[in-house]
């Protein structure tokens, strides 16, 4: 890391201007605060903070997309705000967003990362080495002939990388590029960020929800309120776990432990960020202390209480552009029966076919091979009404707000009772419901397009839960979401199971929402079933998931590395409380 700084932020402000159709201002919107930063040239920084509290603007500004209002931002000498240094500027920083699709603009791979230089005036023969050594650095070589579209969320990532390698910038900015991505995905984008970090002496700025991402870093920026709040080791950041609490943050589940465990009078640094680092401390803390493993409850019995099946696929296969050179089997074979009120977590990487399997189930798509079946019934039989099916098995998408376009929130969530013929006191009372539900019924006059991001993806919810369906499918409803907007929507939905009984179907890619919310979790690869069974026997299988690219919670791994060291606290540790629950008798005794 070098001592010069090639980013100056000073006492830089910006505020939003909004203007009426003539051009007039008719108000302000203040989003950064007198925000002054230096990074240094090779230093990689994350920077942490809930949604609105300026990090998006902030790194717009890291390569002149936006101007301060007051204050000055520098790069590598050069004032953002000189127009005719920005060609400079913008070769110098380079800008990836979170959504690869909105970046990749050609329909070849190796053409769209050649995009940039072409624009740069790179001459020809340079142009086809930068553009063969930035695939080379991502890993994506050996794709250069195929189609964007044909590639995974975290390839087509990897691609938007190297657009920007092939630039040869000095510093690249991210803004959560791995928010979209499985944790493959995510693996492959953080490894490919190491390696032009530690190899290349490219200085990243990496703006993400994922701590453990943040704790890869050199130091770590957290902002709040358009200001930077915290700034340091990611150590000395997360250390200070009831503070990042309070703006709405998260830390590494095994910080998280150490903390509870402090809480109980245990003397262990609360500096931990790593779980082998956590798994030799607490190792040193029981060490030669007998280990008694409760017996884990007796799982259900098969045949005892058992409920009606709400939803059955048998033999279910679909297969995309039949009869062409892209044909491909999305889902293959796949026998699955979902009991009524379960609460069941569907994961797999991505493009193992989570998201055709569920689309099966309310009739978007229909299998070309197979029966779907809901409360018994073949949905695709002649005396089914599939619209009917559509009012019992309600889908929420990623990115659900894309779906709201009506002028009040009241009239977007009572869209779908309007279509279902009911009368207009039984709509009302839907939408009260509904938006009770989901704490949103101060906002039931505002325009839906005024709301924020967390805000907006409530109301697409309320809009499916006022039909009422039997089941709720929800497709990654927290995606993009900061830790405290995550756990308010998932713990809305957990409080609407239980009050109401619903079977809900949570596609997911985090690990710890899945063990936190569901009893059960479906586990796709490679268009096919995996297995269906309950949270502690599907993430007992470590070694498994993690060969078909997924993942287990932090503080699994942790665990499995403290039985490798001598201390076993069981194979079934996937919360801190529980870990916490296991390792005091062995600390304090």
């Amino acid at each position: 890391m070098s001592d010069t700084n090639i980013i100056e932020v000073e006492n830089v402000s910006f505020d939003y201007v909004s203007r009426d159709e003539d051009g007039n201002e008719t108000g302000r919107n203040q989003v950064l605060k007198n925000v002054s930063l230096s990074v240094p040239e090779g230093q990689f920084l994350a920077v942490l903070g809930h949604n609105g509290c300026g990090k998006s603007t902030l790194a717009k500004h890291l390569n002149a997309i936006l101007y301060p209002t007051e204050g000055k931002v520098t790069v590598a000498g050069m004032d953002t705000s000189d127009e005719e240094k920005i060609y400079d500027i913008r070769q110098t920083v380079g800008m990836v967003f979170q959504n690869p699709d909105n970046q990749l603009v050609a329909t070849i791979v190796e053409e769209d990362v050649a995009f940039a230089p072409e624009n740069m005036g790179v001459p020809q023969p340079e142009i086809r080495q930068r553009v063969d050594d930035a695939l080379k650095q991502v890993d994506m070589y050996e794709f250069r002939e195929h189609a964007p579209h044909q590639l995974s969320g975290g390839q087509k990532q990897r691609v938007a990388i190297a657009g920007v390698i092939a630039m040869q910038p000095r510093c690249i900015v991210m803004d959560e590029p791995t928010a979209m991505l499985d944790p493959k995905g995510r693996r492959e984008v953080m490894k490919t960020i190491h390696t032009l970090n530690r190899e290349k002496g490219i200085t990243v700025v990496l703006i993400t929800h994922y701590m453990d991402e943040a704790a890869q870093a050199d130091r770590v920026v957290v902002m709040d309120g358009g200001k930077i709040i915290m700034d340091d080791v990611p150590k000395k950041i997360f250390s200070q776990v009831k503070r990042l609490k309070s703006v709405g943050l998260d830390v590494p589940q095994v910080t998280e432990l150490c903390e509870e465990l402090r809480e109980q009078g245990v003397d262990i640094s609360t500096e931990i960020i790593g779980e082998q680092e956590c798994a030799e401390a607490l190792h040193r803390l029981t060490e030669g202390r007998s280990t008694v493993i409760p017996q884990a409850e007796p799982e259900r019995e098969i045949t005892a209480d058992k409920r009606p099946i709400v939803l059955q696929g048998e033999k279910l296969t679909y297969k995309y552009s039949i009869g062409t050179p892209f044909e491909k089997t999305a889902v293959d074979n796949v026998d699955i029966a979902i009991e009524q009120g379960e609460f069941v977590g569907i994961i797999g990487h991505t493009g193992s076919g989570k998201s055709t399997l569920i689309q099966h189930f309310n009739g978007l798509v229909k299998p070309t091979s197979g029966t779907v079946l809901v409360d018994g019934a073949d949905i695709w039989a002649k005396d089914v009404n599939i619209r009917d099916i559509r009012f019992k098995v309600g889908i929420v998408f990623q990115y659900s707000e894309h779906q709201l376009f009506e002028e009040t929130v009241a009239k977007d969530i009572a869209y779908g009772p309007k279509n279902m013929g009911l009368s207009d006191e039984d709509i009302d009372k839907r939408v009260k419901q509904a938006a009770e539900s989901m704490g949103i019924t101060h906002l039931l006059d505002r325009s839906p397009f005024e709301l924020s991001g967390g805000q907006q993806r409530r109301v697409a919810l309320a809009g499916v839960l006022a039909m009422d369906p039997e089941v709720l499918i929800l497709d990654e409803p927290a995606a993009g979401l900061d830790p405290k907007g995550r756990d308010k929507i998932l713990g809305m939905i957990k409080r609407y199971h239980e009050q109401y009984g619903k079977t809900i179907l949570l596609v997911s890619h985090s690990m710890e929402d899945i063990v936190k919310y569901a009893g059960k979790v479906l586990v796709m690869n490679k268009s096919r079933l995996f297995c269906y069974d309950t949270v502690d026997r599907v993430f007992g299988m470590t070694d498994q998931l993690a060969k078909i690219g997924l993942d287990v919670p932090q503080i699994t791994r942790m665990s499995h590395i403290l039985k490798e060291l001598g201390t076993d606290i069981g194979n079934d540790i996937y919360t801190t409380e529980r870990a916490a629950e296991r390792l005091l008798p062995l600390i304090k005794h």
